[in-house]
Order: structure tokens, then C-alpha cells, then sequence
């Protein structure tokens, strides 16, 4: 990479670190800028994760008093969000890079829709539930859809934020910055295990330098961002999802 180029990862890592921090789909703005200053695909996927890591663990320290009192529900969920992960990164390494594209933006759709009527759903549900754990079929729904969801991030990653907001929002009893804060800690598990794979599998992939500038900047861009995220009223933190949503679900779908 030149000077140039390495300024302009650098700035897309800060922007995507901040944008996963409080919703989900940095990757949207790193991989494309590593596609333009010449990566192929799979390794601009690749090396984006790697680096992408680093943003979601200070974005999970800045959500930390949210995460208070739910490392329960978080612990229930960690192991299927991982085993997706796992599966995801599998399925990179062995399918073509197209395989999702048709998909994704409904996804995308369906997740918006969720965080809007979020507040309703959410009342509907927590008169059904003691506490914040979820039993029965809805248990059932919300450990599906976080292993799909894994399957997802491990696989591509983009928007995987706005998918799990959508999810557990409707599905767990907590306030919308709660949501975020777990959203936050599996996010940086199925980055983490995908990198973890692609480390393995296949380092070939991965490019270094774009690992590093992408660390340093989403590192930066994690922190900041919690700490405008934790600030935001659940109206306009549900604005700025579904704002970021609909620009994923657009961008995904023209290109």
C-alpha cells in the first residue's frame, strides 16, 4: 500500500470501529476501501476481520456497565454465536465470494423492520418472560437466530450488527443500549473465532499491514464510539440504526 492508501484504511478503520460499536456494519466502509486500493476479495475479507477484532474489544469495554448484571444471558449465547462463527469461516474458505449477495439485503430489511417495532415487541414478549432470560419457542427463535447470525458474521460480517440489534431486541427483555452492549460481545467473539480460522487455515490470505492499520484505527474508532453510542436516546439510537441499515441494504444491493 502507499502512504495514501494506508491514510485511507486508517480512516475507514476509525469510522468502521465507531459504526460497530453502536450498531454494526464498519465492515461496509473498510472492505470496500481495501477492494479500491487493490485487494482481492477474499483477502480485503479476510485481513478486515483480523483487524476489525481489535475495534469490537474496546468497543465492549465501553458498553460495560450496560453488560452489568447480563453476563447470564451472554454466556447462554456465547456458545452458539461461536459455533456459527466457526461454520462461517469455514464456508468462506470454501465458497464462491457471491454466495450470500442475493440474501443479505433481506436480511438486512428484516432486521430493520425488527428494530422498529422493537418497543411494542419487545412488551408483547416480556409479558410472556420472567426476568431477561428467554424460554421455550422463543428460546428456541433466539438461539437459531444467533447461530445463523454467526454463521453470517463468521462468513462476511456486514451489517451482522444491525442483524443481531433486530434480533435480540424483539427477543430479550433489556433496554435497546443493553441490546447493544451484548450485541458488542458477540460480535467481537465471531470476528475473533474468524480470525482465529483464517489464521489457520489459510495466513496466505491475510496481509499484514492492512491487519495492523485496520487494528490501530478501529481500536480508536471502538472507543469513540461507545461513548457517543452509551449518550444516545433509545429514539435516536434506533434512528441511527435503522438509518445504517437502510444505507447497508442499499449499498449490499448495487453492488
Amino acid at each position: 500500500m502507499t502512504v495514501w492508501d494506508v491514510v485511507w484504511v486508517f480512516l475507514s478503520a476509525v469510522a468502521a470501529g465507531g459504526i460497530n460499536s453502536v450498531v454494526g456494519s464498519g465492515t461496509l466502509v473498510t472492505f470496500p476501501t481495501l477492494l479500491a486500493v487493490g485487494f482481492d476479495p477474499v483477502s480485503a475479507n479476510v485481513s478486515n476481520s483480523l483487524g476489525l477484532v481489535f475495534g469490537g474489544a474496546t468497543a465492549t469495554w465501553g458498553y460495560r456497565r450496560e453488560l452489568s448484571g447480563r453476563w447470564r444471558t451472554v454466556r447462554s449465547l456465547l456458545p452458539v454465536s461461536a459455533s456459527g462463527a466457526l461454520v462461517g469461516a469455514v464456508l468462506l474458505l470454501a465458497l464462491p465470494a457471491d454466495t450470500f449477495e442475493a440474501v443479505v439485503p433481506v436480511l438486512i430489511v428484516i432486521a430493520v423492520f425488527l428494530v422498529l417495532v422493537q418497543p411494542w415487541w419487545a412488551r408483547s414478549v416480556a409479558r410472556r418472560q420472567t426476568g431477561t432470560e428467554i424460554r421455550g419457542r422463543w428460546r428456541a427463535a433466539l438461539l437459531a437466530g444467533v447461530f445463523l447470525t454467526g454463521v453470517y458474521g463468521g462468513y462476511f460480517g456486514a451489517a451482522q450488527g444491525v442483524l443481531l440489534i433486530g434480533l435480540l431486541g424483539v427477543l430479550l427483555t433489556v433496554s435497546l443500549q443493553e441490546v447493544v452492549a451484548v450485541k458488542n460481545v458477540l460480535g467481537a467473539v465471531v470476528n475473533g473465532l474468524a480470525a482465529v480460522v483464517f489464521l489457520v487455515v489459510s495466513p496466505q490470505r491475510i496481509d499484514g499491514g492492512a491487519v495492523a492499520v485496520i487494528a490501530v484505527g478501529s481500536l480508536i474508532g471502538g472507543a469513540l464510539g461507545a461513548g457517543v453510542g452509551r449518550r444516545l436516546s433509545p429514539v435516536a439510537l434506533r434512528a441511527v440504526i435503522v438509518m445504517v441499515g437502510a444505507a447497508a441494504t442499499v449499498s449490499l444491493s448495487v453492488s
